[in-house]
């Protein structure tokens, strides 16, 4: 993934300052001192971990020197996946180092793991229909219109992907349906009958053919020297619309909103979301730009 059209992917978010929820601000990287290769003596990054993840919460590791925690990187560690989607990452001094290169901050900031930390983002998506069911096709491009479901974050008001992180031993497969459950049928808050009906008209969408549109590394505000985000962005597609017309949408905890979204280029979204829901367009032979630049393939 990492070929010319994807440098800018690599390593801007993960520079922004402050650090989200904080008031702490980053060292400057220039861009051309990111890569670890680069020799820079006098780097010199910020140490920040979250009060709320040194409270040691079950979703948290300790601190790297904390007597009894003996992490096992780059392998399954119990129940923690503590190997990284890209490959092996270097262990410097006991604390893992991020692959893809500085961030001018060091600790785990508001992550949990030291390393990787694994999420999974389901993309679900279906075409833009008129009245009479028919799909609809962007005026300039005449290509089909698709939308997927999106969340309107409550931390910082950016529409994203429905996702979240994967528990301890869970499946991937069983954190996208959870997560959108969660997210973007509220399911938390349903009784035992409502979400069985749910259950029941996921189960066809979610066990169908699916398509893995990323996994690795992500380019997120919250990444670390020593911590990072990773995910698997997976594409749900209701050929029909049937499947999904019937769900009846509606925010869980971490969302204030959740809708179906036209997509195109204007979109502006969370973290690396952009990007996977192109690619998802691509494959679909959906519409996304209306100026035909080149197109990144992997």
């Amino acid at each position: 993934m990492f070929n010319s059209c994807n440098i800018k992917f690599y390593h801007s978010k993960a520079l922004t300052s402050p650090y989200p929820g904080s008031h702490v601000e980053r060292s400057q990287v220039p861009e051309d001192k990111v890569g670890w290769l680069i020799e820079w003596k006098d780097y010199n990054p910020v140490e920040y971990t979250a009060v709320s993840v040194l409270a040691g919460p079950n979703w948290a590791d300790p601190q790297i020197n904390d007597k009894g925690f003996s992490p096992k990187f780059n392998e399954r560690d119990g129940e923690v996946e503590r190997r990284s989607l890209n490959g092996l990452y270097v262990v410097e001094n006991g604390r893992p180092r991020n692959p893809v290169g500085r961030t001018g901050l060091t600790g785990r900031g508001l992550l949990g793991r030291w390393g990787p930390n694994h999420a999974a983002d389901p993309v679900v998506t279906r075409w833009k229909r008129d009245e009479r069911g028919n799909k609809i096709a962007h005026p300039v491009t005449g290509k089909n219109i698709l939308q997927f479901i999106a969340i309107k974050r409550r931390d910082c008001g950016e529409w994203a992907i429905p996702g979240g992180m994967v528990d301890p031993g869970e499946k991937i497969s069983a954190t996208l349906k959870r997560e959108f459950e969660e997210e973007a049928l509220n399911s938390l808050q349903k009784s035992p009958e409502e979400k069985a009906e749910l259950e029941k008209q996921l189960h066809k969408l979610f066990s169908q053919e699916h398509f893995v549109v990323y996994r690795g590394y992500v380019d997120d505000p919250r990444n670390t020297d020593n911590a990072w985000m990773e995910t698997e962005a997976v594409n749900y597609h209701d050929e029909t619309g049937e499947t999904m017309d019937n769900l009846p949408l509606e925010a869980g905890d971490d969302a204030g909103m959740v809708k179906w979204v036209d997509i195109s280029e204007k979109l502006e979204l969370y973290a690396s979301h952009s990007y996977f829901i192109k690619l998802v367009t691509e494959k679909r032979g959906a519409h996304w730009s209306e100026d035909p630049g080149p197109e990144c393939h992997e």
